[in-house]
């Protein structure tokens, strides 16, 4: 393995950075061993203390195992790692993996509909005597269709999608869901970087204002079986757009 001297300024950053490459774009094996903090710390022109501190971080990041005494061990990410390496997965340099994208636009259609659902259900209880706030809720749908009317007046595909991004934001602030909202902040994260050039194909989903404006009035109304269908109708379409487009690629 050859090891590029760091240079930058964030030397614990860089040397996590370049591990991590490592490991994500499988040079780095599962079952695996690192060479030694000292070894490391020599081939990459850094500290041992940079070199530690970089393990440390990969360790929690479910990438590396390490156990005092032992040698380092390289961790299968797929079983170790959370949600977080889907950035670092998705964008190799300037080039989408075909395959992370995929799995990311179908959780995003699987996980849509379901948060609608659950903001709608939400809405719904509050209405009927929840312990919720009614006033916050109030304050909450008034920023969602702030969000609809802010994305049918923008004309820019890609500024278009920015807005859609906070709809969904608003959405699951409705919805109340810890979970989705991790997941959600996951997500977003690993498709921001991408959004030029998902553009194209997103422009026909993030410009019908029609089919936002229906998900709004069914959250607002609490038809959760609606909000869940009208979900799926505005994010069905693109999703098998970009699929097609993907396995085409």
């Amino acid at each position: 393995m050859a090891w590029t001297p760091v240079v930058k300024r964030s030397v614990s950053g860089d040397v996590f950075e370049q591990i991590a490459a490592e490991v994500l774009g499988g040079e780095l094996a599962a079952g695996s061993t690192l060479p030694s903090e000292r070894q490391l710390a020599e081939a990459l022109g850094v500290s041992r203390p940079a070199v530690r501190e970089a393990l440390q971080r990969l360790a929690a990041a479910g990438l590396v195992s390490v156990r005092q005494g032992e040698a380092t061990t390289v961790l299968d990410y797929r079983r170790s790692a959370g949600l977080e390496v889907l950035p670092r997965l998705l964008l190799r340099g300037d080039t989408i993996d075909p395959a992370v994208a995929r799995s990311i636009l179908e959780a995003r259609l699987h996980n849509g509909p379901k948060i609608a659902e659950l903001a709608a259900a939400r809405v719904r209880r509050v209405r009927s005597g929840g312990d919720d706030s009614a006033t916050a809720l109030a304050t909450e749908l008034d920023l969602l269709h702030d969000t609809v009317d802010a994305l049918v007046a923008e004309a820019d595909p890609l500024t278009q999608q920015r807005i859609a991004l906070e709809f969904w934001d608003h959405v699951l602030e409705l919805a109340d869901s810890i979970a989705f909202r991790l997941m959600y902040s996951m997500l977003r994260a690993a498709y921001e970087p991408a959004l030029a050039a998902l553009a194209p194909i997103m422009s026909a989903e993030v410009g019908n204002g029609g089919a936002y404006r229906d998900l709004a009035a069914a959250i607002t109304a609490g038809e959760p079986e609606r909000a869940a269908e009208s979900a799926r109708a505005l994010l069905g379409p693109a999703t098998t757009a970009l699929i097609h487009a993907l396995d085409g690629a």
